[in-house]
């Protein structure tokens, strides 16, 4: 059986890693597929397999930003796009939202409010009825987030299926199988806190009060069924 490739494009916090493991640990976690059924790969010095050669793919969130024009982002965003083309089934995550946006001709930067953070309501719209990955899902539910990047113009093909007040374009599709979300459905409630601990002073910075970030965290159940979801769908 062809794997479902996780594109890891960069690592998380030293102490997260030590204690929840690294971005791909969470994803692998998600899907609830059989270790052999799926494959890491490092955008950063990894050969990209070849469309025809996996199932469905995954793109990291990083630490990295997108604007930054890195050679091997850009080599990532043209393998996007031959992915897209092929109709493989694809999920951007935060920075792989970013890249597929960017990838299709879309506009990122920094969100001109700065950081998003902490466990948020996201609402889905109409599209959402006949979307093979989110159909069924309330109207509202809460998230995790930790972003300071945003897409800011979404790609000519793309079709909006989530906002909520900060955030315009929380998660869209483009054709029928690939996704990006701005959030975070790898990621749980402890993981959260421990990114505002570790982005403390990018909290204080954008006027957020850690405190009252720390008492809105939750656990965020229908954002984690995406990946399950996503795995059903390949």
């Amino acid at each position: 059986m062809k794997p479902i490739v996780i594109v890891k494009t960069g690592k998380t916090f030293p102490d997260l890693i030590d204690k929840h493991g690294d971005f791909e640990d969470w994803i692998s976690k998600g899907l609830g597929q059989l270790e052999h059924e799926i494959k890491v790969v490092n955008a950063e010095s990894d050969p990209l397999p070849e469309p025809n050669q996996i199932r469905g793919a995954i793109i990291s969130g990083s630490h990295a930003y997108v604007t930054d024009g890195l050679h091997w982002c850009l080599r990532l965003e043209d393998w996007t796009k031959k992915v897209i083309d092929h109709q493989i089934p694809l999920l951007g995550i935060c920075f792989g939202h970013q890249v597929i946006a960017k990838a299709m001709d879309g506009i990122v930067d920094f969100h001109p409010v700065g950081l998003e953070i902490g466990t948020r309501e996201i609402e889905l719209l109409p599209s959402c009825n006949h979307d093979p990955l989110f159909m069924g899902l309330p109207g509202r539910f809460k998230v995790h987030l930790f972003h300071s990047q945003s897409v800011i113009q979404l790609p000519p093909r793309a079709t909006l299926l989530a906002r909520n007040e900060f955030e315009p374009h929380q998660a869209f599709r483009i054709g029928k199988n690939a996704w990006g979300v701005q959030f975070h459905p790898e990621a749980n409630s402890d993981a959260t806190k421990d990114y505002i601990r570790n982005l403390i002073e990018d909290v204080r910075s954008a006027d957020l009060d850690p405190g009252q970030l720390f008492e809105q965290i939750e656990e965020t159940p229908y954002s984690a069924s995406l990946l399950k979801r996503f795995a059903e769908l390949v």
